[in-house]
């Protein structure tokens, strides 16, 4: 029978090692049930497994001091939770308890009542008497629903919902979200209630919302002092900073980061730019030597002209003006060519009257017999060729000494070096 063999990662080997050390130290350790498995693979085996440990007979004291570290250790991971509600800022959330009781709306009147009767004056009076002396009496649920009847006779009163808010502190265990309501109710009717800004403020804080509630208290102590306000005011302050700091940095690294961002579109708009100004650059005909139309003043205005501007793509006319920028003469070489030809011609029907020599044409007197006549103003734009070429006339200037104007009709022919012959 073929022996069959296999070689295990070195990482996993390590962790087998260390598994046995562990087993070796502490062989209960099988009795886990995550390890039942293999306890069950170990007894097919026909190994002996050690006896399970026996229950805790640890003293309780022992066993209790265990459970407190075992509690403080989880302390850590509720203050991270908290701190990640509060957006990793850490703060002091002593004497913070929520809300246990339903979030469930109470009776806050017709807020569309603006005036009572006789009669529902003098019965809101009442009410409001009873409601006061409950109250004086530290009977909260007995004040609560005397102060409900008096908002349904008159819901316009800041003092009946500023004072059933404060009710709703007073009950076991408090309702601090509709102490929330009632004084905000309260305040909606007189801004300048202090005791609606100090009792919601007081349930703000119980609630764990520390700005809102050192903004509360600290207007309630500003319409009208008063030292409890100002004692539950230093309570939140310290928490208060932190988020206010905490929130001055969140918003300087939006606007940094915003900052960047229109950078970045700038940068890339630029780019962008850049880029299909050098794909234009590099698709435009290769004009040779006519680097010179810097220097041709409204010259360089034919170019504007589209029929032109087609016809100088066409690599063949771009290679012939190139070698004819390069040599005037050698514009004799494309007289057979149309397509040249034709924006010659069209060319030096563009210039029209300019004047000027053909530079570098000087010596080929006799040598080109119809060469005067058989371009209308190829004066002009041999002129023109011979900037375009830069240095390609100045060796000829001879020739361009002599006149470029067309003899007037009628004038006496000039005598040629031919006349001797005749």
């Amino acid at each position: 029978m073929a022996s069959m063999s296999f070689s295990l990662p070195k990482a996993a080997l390590d962790q087998l090692k260390g598994f046995i050390t562990l087993c070796r130290s502490k062989p209960e350790v099988l009795h886990n049930e995550e390890l039942t498995f293999f306890s069950d693979y170990l007894l097919s085996m026909g190994a002996t497994l050690p006896p399970k440990p026996a229950a805790d007979q640890r003293p309780k004291e022992e066993q209790k001091s265990e459970h407190k570290a075992a509690a403080k250790d989880e302390e850590p991971d509720v203050e991270m939770e908290v701190e990640s509600e509060e957006s990793d800022v850490e703060l002091d959330m002593d004497g913070v308890i929520g809300d246990p009781n339903p979030d469930e709306p109470h009776e806050m009147g017709d807020p569309t009542k603006k005036e009572m009767t006789d009669q529902e004056m003098e019965n809101f009076d009442e009410k409001r008497s009873e409601a006061m002396q409950a109250f004086s009496e530290g009977e909260w649920d007995k004040a609560m629903g005397l102060f409900t009847e008096a908002i349904k006779l008159n819901p316009n009163s800041a003092a009946m919902f500023a004072k059933r808010g404060t009710c709703f502190l007073k009950l076991s265990p408090p309702a601090p979200r509709a102490c929330v309501r009632d004084c905000s109710r309260a305040i909606e009717l007189n801004p300048d209630n202090a005791a609606a800004y100090k009792f919601r403020g007081r349930a703000n804080r119980l609630l764990g919302n520390f700005t809102e509630a050192a903004k509360d208290l600290s207007t309630a102590c500003k319409i009208d002092f008063d030292e409890k306000a100002d004692e539950w005011l230093k309570e939140v302050q310290p928490n208060a900073k932190k988020l206010a700091e905490h929130n001055r940095k969140k918003e300087r690294k939006a606007a940094e980061k915003e900052l960047k961002e229109r950078q970045d579109r700038v940068r890339k708009a630029k780019e962008a730019r850049e880029k299909a100004a050098k794909e234009q650059q590099d698709q435009e005909p290769d004009m040779g030597g006519m680097g010179g139309m810097g220097g041709m003043g409204g010259l360089g205005g034919l170019l504007n002209d589209p029929e032109m501007m087609a016809a100088f793509s066409d690599p063949e006319v771009a290679a012939a003006f190139k070698d004819i920028s390069s040599n005037p003469a050698n514009i004799m070489k494309y007289q057979g060519n149309p397509k040249v030809m034709a924006l010659v011609t069209k060319m030096a029907s563009k210039m029209g009257g300019m004047g000027g020599g053909m530079p570098g044409m000087g010596g080929m007197g006799g040598g080109m017999p119809g060469m005067g006549g058989g371009f209308p103003g190829m004066g002009g734009l041999g002129a023109m060729f011979g900037g375009m070429g830069g240095g390609a006339g100045a060796g000829a200037g001879a020739g361009s000494g002599a006149s470029s104007t067309t003899p007037p009709a009628g004038a006496p022919k000039p005598p040629t070096s031919t006349d001797d012959l005749d």
